[in-house]
């Protein structure tokens, strides 16, 4: 498989970027032009310093039952070392961070970096990239586990089963499900890298539950051919998890699809909405879903037709089936924004003269969203 050439973590000052994650993540409640009837929630921004050093980048956030921020991102520490970092914010005040691990041999990408996800007991769960063999795009995804707060993490292990050194991994999401279980998919490169006289296969969508030691379970294969590196996206509904995702077809029509787990099997895919674009390449964009109950809102980006669009679909029975799309950008959509709490969607267009940039948000349970779909290089079409 051939991948656009990802750059490096440049040695800038990173921190005040990673700070404006956190005033990010209020100034979404105060978008206008909310569908909601309700008036939007008043809300006070103040900044908060960066734990992050300044030769930072690639930061996550993920906001836990309780409210409380928990950080990860990717520090250089080295002229060829990278450090994963975790801190959690307690009230306006960043813990002292930690390394979760820190190594030559990590996978560095814009694309795709490392994760946390809080668990109700308390203990924590990490993901990241760790080279695997001497290919270009062999790694793997490596997990820990903290049940200190975050003050110490144990040993990185394999979150999958593949252990060839020859295939790629990632795009990972983590979710939480019954009696503090974490769950995970992922994409997995497993059949891509062909062996000699074998027949090169394609990008899979996998899934495996995460024990009490943070230790993977079985693993299951979700859908066997998929779109090789756009972004995985998961949420619990009333019934189970709803998994989501790019699709890809024998024809290269990569439009997003959706797996559930119902009565403890996962269901087959099932196409979120047919928008029949056709791409003869990865566009390194996922979708987003959020879910509470049996309602559930995908969001997502498309350039069928040659049109740029930010859409949304809603489901009132737990994923099962969608109501058409609305279009929530008005032309030129661009962005990268998450909430928790809400579906929100925030576009940035095109400004007019003496006007504002405009917004739109989308009242609904919380999700996060991707938006831009960047130019295709010679190296995203040869897939």
């Amino acid at each position: 498989m051939t991948r656009p050439a990802l750059p490096p973590v440049t040695p800038v000052a990173m921190a005040t970027l990673v700070a404006r994650r956190v005033p990010a993540l209020l100034a979404l409640a105060a978008a206008v032009a909310c569908t909601n009837p309700e008036p939007a929630p008043t809300v006070a921004l103040a900044d908060v310093t960066s734990p992050a050093g300044e030769r930072s980048a690639e930061p996550f956030l993920y906001v836990d039952g309780a409210d409380r921020v928990h950080m990860t991102w990717l520090e250089r520490t080295g002229d060829s070392t990278h450090a994963v970092r975790y801190a959690r914010l307690d009230g306006s005040t960043w813990t002292t961070p930690a390394t979760i691990t820190e190594r030559k041999d990590l996978f560095v990408n814009w694309a795709d970096f490392p994760s946390v996800i809080a668990a109700p007991s308390g203990r924590l769960i990490a993901h990241w990239l760790q080279r695997s063999g001497s290919g270009k795009y062999a790694y793997d995804v490596r997990i820990a586990q903290s049940t200190d707060s975050g003050a110490t993490w144990s040993e990185g292990t394999l979150l999958h089963r593949d252990t060839k050194g020859t295939s790629e991994h990632g795009f990972v999401a983590m979710w939480l499900g019954a009696s503090d279980s974490v769950h995970a998919a992922w994409l997995d490169g497993r059949d891509m890298a062909g062996e000699h006289g074998k027949t090169r296969g394609a990008m899979s969508v996998r899934h495996t539950s995460l024990g009490a030691a943070g230790t993977p379970g079985e693993e299951t294969p979700l859908d066997l051919r998929t779109c090789e590196c756009c972004q995985v996206n998961a949420a619990m509904g009333k019934a189970g998890p709803i998994v989501v995702y790019r699709d890809r077809s024998e024809g290269e029509i990569r439009d997003i699809a959706v797996v559930r787990m119902v009565n403890g099997r996962w269901t087959e895919p099932a196409i979120v909405h047919h928008d029949n674009w056709h791409v003869e390449g990865c566009p390194v964009n996922g979708p987003a879903i959020a879910a509470r109950g049996d309602t559930a809102v995908v969001a997502w980006f498309t350039g069928a037709q040659d049109t740029a669009r930010v859409r949304v679909a809603w489901s009132f029975d737990g994923g099962a089936t969608f109501a058409a799309p609305v279009r929530i950008d008005g032309g030129s959509p661009v962005g990268r924004e998450r909430r928790r709490g809400q579906a929100c969607r925030r576009r940035a267009e095109p400004r007019p003269p003496g006007g504002t940039t405009p917004r739109r948000r989308v009242a609904a349970p919380r999700a996060p969203w991707l938006g831009r779909r960047p130019p295709l290089s010679a190296a995203h079409r040869r897939r």
